[in-house]
């Protein structure tokens, strides 16, 4: 609670009460709609639940992020636009609707419904000229490719086609740091490691608040037996994200093969805090056991 009454949430609250997967997860930072620090009410909580409608209904995160850029330079008064106003995929539109008008919210202009004869005219013009429309405009190929490569990387055998997709996204939008992490993920399975470790780089230039992207440098380190950097790349994902869960069990077994075992401890604590019923909540326990061992013979 807050000082007015009201429920604040915390992230991993959030996650599960909307269920989001790590996908989606990813889409909303780039939104800037899910954030790392500070609580959420639950006015923040339908920005989200209506951003992640728009994205299933076909909506790019780049449509969703200039159509709220521009809402907000038009109205200063607009605090959450996806609260305060109506937002609608129209076909390969994104569109706003306030007191039944709709409007693009780029450009403010008033939009008009086609009825069907109008656009079965222009489907019959189109095929008169010849003229073939691309399927995505080229600012949203970034968005179809991403789709792609996440849809590839669940198949082994179509993990070079994915890796491809990835190049794809990257080629297109340089700073889409979702995309430059999951490249990393895939080369690092593939054992192809120092490209690895220059996507994950990339994706930290392209979002330093990526916390996933410095855990998966923090893994390959781990992988490469660098234990040194492991632990720092670990803390650094924790400094982004406190509570990441998998960052404390990483780092105090990091920390207790560097022989450090007081600080381990605590980060094995702090893991069965955040996850005590998983199998490795199991393996947390057994470390705190032999360290807690030698202090009560000691008694």
């Amino acid at each position: 609670m807050d000082g007015s009454g009201e429920r604040i949430y915390g992230l991993g609250e959030v996650v599960r009460i909307l269920g989001l997967t790590p996908k989606r997860t990813m889409q909303l930072r780039r939104l800037d709609l899910l954030r790392s620090d500070g609580g959420y009410r639950f006015r923040d909580l339908l920005a989200l639940r209506t951003a992640g409608s728009l994205l299933d209904a076909g909506a790019s995160v780049r449509q969703i992020k200039q159509a709220l850029t521009s809402l907000r330079e038009r109205d200063r008064t607009l605090t959450s636009p996806l609260v305060e106003l109506r937002l609608l995929v129209d076909g390969a539109r994104l569109l706003a609707q306030s007191d039944r008008v709709r409007f693009d919210p780029r450009t403010g202009q008033t939009v008009l419904d086609l009825d069907a004869g109008s656009l079965q005219e222009a489907a019959d013009a189109t095929l008169m000229t010849g003229l073939v429309r691309p399927l995505s405009p080229p600012a949203e190929q970034a968005e179809t490719w991403f789709d792609r490569a996440s849809e590839w990387e669940a198949d082994p055998a179509q993990w070079e086609e994915a890796i491809d997709a990835y190049r794809r996204v990257v080629t297109v939008d340089p700073t889409y740091a979702a995309a430059w992490n999951n490249l990393g993920l895939l080369l690092h399975r593939m054992g192809r490691y120092e490209d690895a470790r220059s996507a994950y780089l990339a994706a930290l230039e392209q979002d330093p608040a990526l916390c996933e992207a410095a855990y998966n440098l923090g893994s390959l380190s781990d992988d490469l037996s660098d234990v040194e950097p492991a632990i720092a790349y670990y803390r650094q994902a924790l400094a982004l994200r406190a509570d990441y869960a998998d960052a404390h069990f990483n780092l105090a077994a990091a920390l207790a093969r560097a022989g450090r075992g007081g600080e381990a401890s605590r980060h094995w604590q702090r893991y069965l805090e955040l996850d005590s019923s998983s199998p490795w909540a199991r393996i947390a326990r057994a470390h705190l056991e032999l360290v807690e061992a030698p202090d009560r013979a000691g008694q």
